[in-house]
């Protein structure tokens, strides 16, 4: 995903997030904090600062032990995915 324009990998990260916001083996309040980091992403003056305050409440979530193993890999992808953007976005 890294050589692609950042509005493409922008939409992966979303669609990613939006493939665990559908998983009901994922416990309620993980699903909550993805669907605040998804709005985060959006709602944010600054592309780099919602990047930011996304990465942050995955990473708060990403040790939570009722997480399904499958969506904690998910949800580390996401984070590489969005650590990679705000690079970008720096840049």
């Amino acid at each position: 995903m890294a050589d692609e324009n950042p509005g493409e990998q922008l939409n992966y990260v979303k669609d990613l997030m939006e493939s665990i916001l559908e998983d009901s083996s994922v416990p309620r309040n993980i699903r909550k904090a993805i669907e605040d980091a998804k709005i985060k992403i959006g709602q944010s003056e600054s592309l780099s600062v919602g990047i930011t305050g996304a990465i942050y409440m995955l990473e708060d979530i990403s040790n939570d032990i009722n997480m399904p193993s499958h969506t904690r890999t998910e949800i580390w992808t996401i984070i590489s995915e969005l650590e990679s953007l705000r690079e970008k976005h720096k840049g």
